[in-house]
């Protein structure tokens, strides 16, 4: 995962062409399998890193083998490093954490990763979470911390990306969260 410079994404209505597609991807270019799994609402979710033309082949691939399927796609190339971890749930927070807390919520774990990615480059945030559709109706959520203004900057790029797609659910600043709200990353 470490020399993945791009991901891409393919959501799916159907878990049986999930697990169709998926082959063929990994056929088509040498990515990386970052997640392939059923989430929520019957949906199935490929995520697969590596660099931008792989990506590209493996995602164009998977578009013209599924389309009626396809509920959301995308490629991010040169994404932000820090998507990566946030998306495997290994960050933690320091003890003494006081930031500001920012909360991306969409329709999508794909439009999620959109935003993650914007947030990332607009902003010197922590990316601390990436949710992606499981125990979330098939919705997405990123959690971000860093001063008032950089989470402000941060949600407000990642709420543009999601709202461009059309699947933007809310834009949350908090500017002075309870230490319980970071408990479970900490």
């Amino acid at each position: 995962m470490a020399s993945s410079k791009s991901i891409g994404v393919i959501e799916l209505s159907s878990i049986g062409i999930g697990y169709q597609i998926q082959d063929e991807m990994l056929k088509a270019a040498s990515v990386d399998l970052l997640i392939a799994r059923t989430i929520c609402s019957g949906k199935y979710l490929i995520v697969v890193g590596g660099s931008v033309s792989d990506v590209q082949a493996a995602i164009d691939t998977g578009m013209t083998a599924a389309t009626e399927s396809i509920i959301d796609s995308l490629v991010l190339p040169n994404v932000h490093e820090t998507v990566f971890p946030a998306l495997g749930q290994s960050v933690s927070l320091g003890a003494d954490h006081t930031g500001a807390l920012g909360v991306i919520e969409t329709f999508s774990g794909t439009s999620a990763l959109a935003a993650a990615d914007a947030a990332a480059k607009a902003a010197r945030i922590t990316l601390f979470r990436i949710h992606v559709a499981m125990a979330l109706g098939g919705k997405g959520l990123v959690l971000m911390t860093g001063t008032v203004a950089d989470v402000r900057a941060g949600v407000e790029a990642a709420a543009d990306a999601a709202r461009q797609r059309g699947l933007l659910v809310s834009e949350i600043v908090i500017p002075r969260p309870q230490k319980e709200l970071f408990q479970d990353y900490l």
